[in-house]
């Protein structure tokens, strides 16, 4: 391929790499991301050699990280942000400044130049936000008390990171040219941030909706989606011009949006640049990583990585200790922050060899590359050994169900939703037998008078002890998805006498369902989110018989939708266009119905509700 050029051949060596080995690494149960990292290290200058210009790779790919803060926004409305503001400021502020403290002293300790030690150390207290928000996300632990804090403390960082770049040239002592600006200088470069901030709100808040909104009516899908990432690009390139983060103007971006009427279709527009992105970035972390030097003073450099991971390990767990939070989201709590994080690269590099000698920098920046390898790798280890165990030794202690059940119903998951399932059909007389796998709401529950019995139902023995072998019904009420489809997978292939009767968390879930003959599936919210819309319909003066059609009609609209997505759901470019064309369809029937009802009527409930708050 001598001619061809090079954006061509560098796609073939990425994506090649990725479809070969991220899939592999899924496999073995290793994680995407680890995967993404071996890629690098196999294409990079340490493996192969395919590729070789990686700090151009991975200036490129941070624009990945930039994505995801932006998509984070999206789901966070200003006003739960204003909420999180004293975990941001407090607790994130207590990671920083505790772990570079301890750091600073070791390496002071140890016999490092001050200014050295400090740069060092306010590096290495940073984490890494694009795996630890990777991970949570894959784990659905982001609206966990955890994953808030976890966030809160990256978020911070992410602003810390601002003001440790600007000491770097105070710790080199100030150039010339440097020592010539003056104060009113100083002041226009203050007020030239404060602009931009200013600009992105007051922009997001009376420009961004109605631009956004005129784009849309053009009904090219393709310019919206273009207009997304030209949103984008646009904040983190002001951002970038004043010197601050660019993944924090993102951020900022997507907050303002989190209430737009278009931002589940900014979310499913930018989804897949931001995948494909943060997948280059880890690959370039991999090619990123100086093995010289690691072959150069091994000893040193495992020092370094242990040492500095040790540390931030045990200041972590200290603080989610402080913090409150539950035993069981420590230890992943903790890894997460413990690894080093890509500002890391940005602190090292910037402070040049008038702060950092060149040899020390390439061993700080293997240091963080090799924890962020590690960390991946560590929790792999975690959830295999340490956290059942820690799981047992801490919480309450219940013996597996050993006795053989008759009952004709089985209920596997006994949380908010398969409670009330229960408790109708015990008001009825009924026999049920109840399966959970968490020991604290199996004792809680028996305290009430509940007959509940502690076991995994994705075991295939505890399910025949529970009675699946004789039960009519099984009831799969459990939370986690995945675990909800291996109950299923068991109950078709080992008692197909039963009739499922399943909880979906969300349409996905629903589909997959579906896709193993699950008929009698109930999406957890949706019955009780129509009874809300009918209550709020009423409340707006509509009379309840007309709340009550309005509200069935919107429910058979709905449901007619998911039939009418579900045979494209697992090609996204064919789910996207399907989901896009059935509301358009969906919104347009139910305008029209909307106006039959008022000529028949002859009311405007919008007119009537505008005329009430005007007499109010």
């Amino acid at each position: 391929m001598e001619h061809a050029p090079a954006w061509l051949t560098n796609s073939l060596i990425y994506l090649g790499a990725a479809v070969l080995v991220v899939p592999l690494s899924k496999a073995l149960g290793l994680g995407s991301i680890i995967g993404y990292l071996v890629a690098g290290i196999a294409i990079g200058p340490w493996g192969l050699g395919l590729v070789s210009s990686v700090e151009d790779v991975l200036h490129f790919a941070e624009f990945g990280v930039v994505l995801m803060l932006f998509l984070v926004g999206l789901e966070l409305e200003p006003k739960r942000l204003w909420n999180l503001r004293r975990p941001i400021f407090g607790w994130g502020a207590a990671q920083v400044l505790s772990c570079a403290a301890v750091l600073f002293a070791v390496g002071w300790a140890a016999g490092a130049e001050w200014r050295v030690a400090l740069v060092a150390a306010l590096g290495l207290a940073l984490s890494s936000t694009a795996i630890a928000l990777q991970v949570l996300g894959e784990r659905n632990l982001l609206k966990t008390p955890s994953g808030q804090a976890g966030f809160s403390i990256l978020l911070f960082q992410d602003v810390a990171a601002i003001p440790i770049l600007a000491l770097l040239p105070l710790l080199a002592g100030a150039t010339a040219a440097e020592q010539s600006l003056s104060g009113l200088d100083r002041t226009l470069e203050g007020l030239k941030i404060v602009g931009v901030i200013a600009g992105i709100i007051l922009g997001g808040r009376m420009a961004l909706r109605p631009l956004l909104r005129w784009i849309a009516r053009s009904d090219t899908p393709e310019i919206f989606t273009a207009a997304s990432l030209l949103l984008v690009v646009a904040i983190a390139a002001l951002m970038q011009f004043v010197g601050l983060s660019m993944a924090l103007g993102a951020f900022l971006a997507g907050v303002l949006l989190a209430e737009s009427e278009y931002r589940r279709e900014l979310e499913t527009d930018i989804e897949p640049f931001k995948g494909l992105l943060l997948g280059l970035f880890f690959i370039a972390v991999g090619m990123s990583i100086d093995f010289g030097v690691l072959i150069a003073s091994p000893g040193l450099m495992a020092l370094l990585v242990v040492g500095f991971m040790a540390i931030k390990l045990a200041v972590i767990y200290a603080l989610a200790k402080a913090m409150g939070l539950a035993y069981q989201e420590r230890p992943v709590f903790t890894l997460l922050l413990a690894q080093g994080g890509e500002f890391a690269f940005v602190v090292f590099q910037a402070a040049g060899p008038d702060v950092l000698p060149p040899e020390t920098t390439s061993l700080l920046i293997g240091a963080v590359a090799l924890s962020m390898l590690l960390s991946p790798l560590l929790l792999v280890l975690l959830d295999r050994f340490v956290l059942p165990r820690y799981s047992r030794s801490n919480g309450t202690q219940l013996e597996e169900i050993s006795e053989p059940q008759d009952a004709k119903v089985l209920i596997c998951g006994f949380g908010r939703y398969g409670q009330i399932v229960g408790r109708m059909l015990m008001s009825q007389g009924l026999r049920v037998t109840v399966l959970d796998h968490d020991a604290d709401t199996v004792e809680g529950l028996r305290q009430f008078g509940f007959r509940v019995f502690y076991g995994d139902a994705t075991r295939l023995d505890l399910l025949r002890t529970a009675g699946a072998g004789t039960a009519k019904a099984i009831v799969v009420a459990v939370d986690d998805i995945e675990q909800s489809l291996n109950i299923v997978d068991l109950v078709k292939e080992h008692f197909p006498q039963a009739r499922i009767i399943a909880r979906a968390r969300n349409v996905t879930h629903l589909f997959q369902l579906r896709d193993r003959g699950v008929t009698d599936v109930e999406r957890e919210v949706f019955e009780s989110s129509l009874r809300s819309a009918r209550s709020t319909l009423e409340a707006l003066g509509w009379p309840a018989h007309e709340a009550r059609e309005t509200a069935m009609r919107f429910r058979r609209r709905n449901l007619k939708l998911s039939d009418d997505i579900y045979p494209h759901y697992k090609d996204r470019a064919k789910l996207i266009a399907a989901n896009k064309a059935g509301r358009q369809q969906f919104e347009e029937q139910m305008a029209r119905e909307r106006e039959e009802r008022q000529r028949r009527s002859g009311r405007d409930w919008n007119l009537i509700e505008e005329k009430e708050e005007a007499d109010a």
